[in-house]
């Protein structure tokens, strides 16, 4: 039985499938299935969600945040694969993170905790 009351499921849009899907398996090494031309369902391990084609990348919609225990290598490792860093490592109250476009469009952050 599912635990009711969490999130269950994230569905994202993307401009770009095959993009999306060679970046998230290569930075997370997440695993995913292919539903017809439009939809891509993944795993983490964790949580399931799908990327559905979008015409457009989403603007100002839900962050989602990744945990790493290294900024400094993620920010290196995401530029490799095709990413844009669209906020440099900033602190805040907790932590510190930075927000990249994967190669598709979309916005997505990566927080680490505070190294002081």
């Amino acid at each position: 039985m599912r635990p009711e009351n969490r999130i269950d499921y994230v569905e994202i849009p993307v401009t770009d499938l095959k993009k999306t899907r060679v970046f998230f398996e290569a930075f997370f090494g997440w695993s995913f299935k292919e539903w017809g031309d439009e939809y891509l369902s993944f795993s983490d391990g964790r949580l399931d969600g799908g990327f559905r084609l979008a015409a457009e990348a989403p603007q100002n919609g839900v962050l989602l945040v990744f945990f790493s225990e290294d900024l400094e290598r993620d920010v290196e490792r995401v530029k490799e694969l095709g990413a844009t860093i669209t906020q440099e490592i900033f602190s805040f109250p907790g932590g510190r993170r930075f927000h990249f476009k994967d190669p598709a469009g979309t916005e997505f952050a990566i927080w680490g905790e505070s190294n002081e």
